[in-house]
């Protein structure tokens, strides 16, 4: 197997599967000769497949030949994995495209081939490999090849990196991609997110010395059941019972009161870019909750406060600036002199802690806060993506303060910040805890 197939043979696997799972007519690969068996036809579609995830090279040794639909789809993989750091677009023996093309009209075919052939997750794959493999973030400029691709959290980090070289005729198209994507994210975590809080905040709100219309007697009722009494009948029988209600529990005016702040310290170095895009669709949910007071603050070696911005997700992602060193304790500094209700405020650092500042002042920071009554969360990375790349020794030293840090995904979030509103033990992931 030559080196270039075995690049390809990755990519090639994800692809086949998901699209030979797929029984949409449209990206359905063509069936096998009508003269095949049974058994014939499974043999040639396991010949099939190998012939796809080998590459061309394999024709020979698989006595494969693909159909016209499967070599549209061959080709549109050989330009991306096999085409040695050349851009979709160029010609090869085949003729189908072995290489993307430096013009933008070339990889918008391709990348219209690849959505042709392929379902949305693998298309979003094959779009970052196009992007990091083979250096296409300049044509994401023009706003032609924007409308070609297939929105994702990774293209608006690709597009917030590009935001300051971006001209203004993509810029609309741009904000548009975004806005797509932004949506999509709000309409998946909106709801559990506001639910999940609100349930935090009424428990976190609860008092000893409700007045009459604010008891929650359901709680009353459970907190007082040992304080049950049987009273006799006027007959000296059994008559009915009652609870005595020693200790009454009720809600403060949560509705309409702040009873906690919010802070989000974001991270915006390149590597956070996904944690960036989640942080900020959360920052404006978390806004939009009258109960809450939040603070929206991005930092590299600078740091700006967007709270201003949070009505719009979208605004928020746009006034970041992707890339740039790391200034963690200049940040925590300015997040420590926004503080002025310790014990009813959270502090959520969202960041990979390779801090480029002075270590033991953050560290000092973090202990005072704590010290003070504030609840301090730090997550290693707020996405989907898996166990990310840390600095080690900074999120031992954080857990030795007892903020343990973490990398947490989007469905997690919200239980993350219920428990830390509430000041109960956090949800950490046993498979996340710092070595």
């Amino acid at each position: 197997m030559t080196t270039s197939a075995h690049t390809k043979t990755n990519a090639n696997t994800k692809a086949n599967t998901k699209t030979n799972a797929n029984t949409d007519p449209a990206t359905t690969p063509d069936p096998a000769p009508e003269t095949d068996t049974v058994n014939g036809g499974e043999e040639a579609e396991r010949l099939r497949r190998w012939r796809m995830v080998l590459g061309a090279d394999s024709a020979e040794s698989t006595g494969r030949t693909l159909t016209a639909r499967d070599a549209a789809m061959d080709g549109a993989l050989t330009a991306l994995y096999e085409s040695g750091g050349r851009q979709p677009g160029g010609r090869g023996g085949s003729g189908r495209s072995a290489g993307l093309g430096a013009s933008a009209p070339s990889v918008a075919r391709w990348l219209g081939d690849i959505r042709t052939y392929f379902p949305s997750s693998v298309v979003q794959v094959m779009q970052r490999d196009a992007i990091d493999r083979l250096g296409l973030s300049a044509l994401l400029l023009e706003p032609e090849m924007l409308e070609a691709v297939e929105p994702d959290v990774h293209l608006v980090g690709t597009l917030l990196s590009l935001n300051k070289v971006m001209p203004e005729t993509t810029k609309e198209t741009a904000r548009a991609v975004v806005r797509k994507v932004v949506e999509k994210l709000e309409n998946r975590l909106t709801t559990r997110t506001r639910a999940a809080l609100t349930g935090a905040l009424d428990r976190s709100a609860k008092v000893s010395r409700p007045r009459h219309h604010d008891i929650d007697w359901n709680r009353t009722i459970r907190a007082n059941l040992k304080n049950y009494l049987t009273l006799p009948g006027e007959d000296g029988t059994a008559g009915t019972g009652t609870v005595v209600p020693e200790r009454l529990i009720g809600y403060g005016r949560a509705a309409q009161s702040v009873r906690k702040d919010v802070i989000l310290c974001i991270d915006q170095s390149g590597s956070m870019a996904a944690s960036v895009v989640y942080a900020s669709v959360f920052g404006a949910v978390l806004a939009s909750m009258r109960a809450l007071r939040t603070r929206l603050v991005v930092f590299d070696t600078a740091v700006v406060d967007l709270t201003d911005q949070l009505d719009d997700p979208v605004d928020v992602l746009f006034g970041t600036q992707l890339g740039g060193g790391t200034d963690i304790n200049r940040a925590l500094a300015y997040c420590q002199s926004r503080i002025t209700r310790p014990a009813d405020t959270v502090v959520v650092l969202i960041s990979d802690l390779y801090e480029g500042g002075i270590r033991d002042e953050m560290l000092k920071r973090v202990a005072a806060m704590k010290a003070s009554g504030v609840q301090f969360v730090t997550l290693l990375a707020l996405s989907d993506e898996g166990a990310p790349a840390y600095d080690r020794d900074h999120a031992t030293a954080l857990a030795a303060l007892g903020a343990p840090a973490f990398a947490c995904t989007p469905d997690l979030f919200p239980q993350v910040m219920a428990a830390a509103i509430e000041k109960r033990p956090l949800p950490v992931p046993d498979r996340e805890a710092p070595a």
